[in-house]
């Protein structure tokens, strides 16, 4: 028999006896009034004992009663105790957690709503200098880079920052912040000063490597083009020869002019001037017509007037490697459609031909340095390699972006982005 049955089998037997002895009595309105009475005490005595009971914490044993009440107690007991073996589950996970995080090399912070430091690991002690006691305190109190501050601002986390570590300005630190739950931020930075050096180390051997070549290529040049002036057509094999090593020199001294300008993009300042970009476009156009394979194929439409904040050369130069990329890989007769206009959000430049295209899986490395898609094509095109690896390098020191849309047999398209923020007034620069 269970708890409730036992309860109303109990009231019934004393609804039964009071019905006998009130007609025994006569008083059975009187007599009923008393046993609810009495029902209504008891159970508020058990409310209060259960809520004292569940004011201490459940703790202790249980009070001993009968009845629905008894079974109340030990529900609430066993409930209890499983939430307490939860609860110490999940914390031996936390724990777990906390101490495989404290030996990660790279640095770990939970960041709360307002900035706030919630957690850190050693790492993350050791490279910010943080202490124990800075729990609660903001994160841009203690760490005050500008670039920093105007990262943690943005709450554009796609991209990662690059600041020096505060405790040692050696160190070079890559630190990218990673939302989760409702408005907390895991912040995570990895010690990049390794990869740094080597970066500097590339950068140093292309730039004095690409320097030394110069000369000799200079000196070679100079003493192909007296030969060929002295040739006189008698041997044939000579002559071809000649032209051969001149056109491979000049093939050299076109990989090391553009290997010094990704170098020089790499490490130079940026310089700010208003460019005239309609005008910058027609000079490029009108450069691009006197090539033999560009005579009336280009057409620019200037939609907008817009000048924009950047460096002339290094626009000129990534507009005229998108141009001779699409005069090279289209058909001497099929037209290039170059459009500079405005949207809400960017100042766009588009390069569009009617060439062989380019396959999806091939686009993602076309800005890789060297990377030159494979192709069947009845005549070999001369090129470095390098052309879209110094557009990428010139759009980023423009805070642009490039875009690649191409069908194989149909075309391409290549779409430089450049934020609106930089239209400038010629008048005024």
């Amino acid at each position: 028999m269970n708890a409730w049955n036992k309860e109303l089998f109990t009231l019934l037997w004393l609804l039964i006896a009071i019905t006998i002895l009130g007609a025994l009595t006569g008083h059975f309105i009187a007599l009923l009034f008393l046993l609810m009475l009495f029902v209504i005490i008891k159970q508020i005595t058990q409310i209060n004992r259960f809520e004292k009971w569940m004011r201490s914490g459940g703790r202790g044993k249980l009070p001993k009663t009968t009845g629905i009440w008894e079974e109340i107690y030990y529900h609430v007991y066993r409930l209890r105790k499983s939430e307490k073996r939860r609860k110490k589950k999940l914390s031996t996970m936390i724990d777990q957690l906390r101490q495989s995080t404290e030996a990660l090399p790279d640095a770990a912070i939970v960041l709360g709503i307002n900035d706030e430091i919630d957690w850190t690991n050693k790492a993350a002690r050791n490279i910010f200098g943080l202490l124990q006691v800075d729990k609660g305190q903001r994160i841009q109190n203690l760490i005050r880079y500008p670039e920093f501050i105007r990262y943690l601002k943005t709450g554009n986390y796609k991209e990662s920052v690059i600041l020096p570590s505060p405790t040692d300005n050696r160190v070079t630190l890559e630190v990218r912040i990673i939302p989760y739950g409702t408005g907390l931020r895991l912040l995570l930075a990895q010690d990049i000063s390794q990869i740094k050096k080597m970066e500097r180390m590339r950068k140093d051997f292309v730039a004095n490597v690409s320097h030394e070549l110069r000369t000799p290529l200079t000196v070679l040049k100079g003493y192909l083009e007296t030969l060929l002036d002295m040739d006189d057509q008698h041997s044939p094999l000579l002559t071809s020869s000649f032209i051969q090593m001149q056109g491979q020199t000049e093939r050299m001294e076109h990989l090391v002019d553009d290997l010094l300008l990704l170098t020089r993009l790499e490490t130079q300042q940026k310089k700010t001037e208003c460019v005239d970009v309609p005008s910058l476009l027609e000079k490029i156009c009108e450069e691009g017509d006197n090539l033999d394979n560009g005579l009336g194929r280009i057409k620019l439409n200037i939609e907008t007037g817009a000048n924009i904040i950047g460096e002339e050369q290094d626009l000129r130069s990534a507009f005229t490697n998108l141009l001779g990329n699409a005069l090279k890989y289209s058909q001497v007769d099929s037209p290039i459609t170059i459009r500079w206009y405005q949207n809400t959000k960017s100042l766009i430049l588009s390069v569009e031909d009617q060439g062989e295209g380019i396959s999806k899986n091939d686009i993602p490395r076309l800005t890789e340095r060297f990377f030159r898609v494979e192709t069947k094509r009845p005549k070999k095109i001369s090129g470095t390699g390098l052309g879209l690896a110094i557009v990428k390098h010139v759009l980023m020191r423009h805070d642009a972006r490039l875009n690649i849309s191409s069908e194989l047999g149909k075309g391409s398209c290549f779409s430089c982005y450049f934020p609106i923020e930089r239209i400038c007034n010629k008048q005024e620069a």
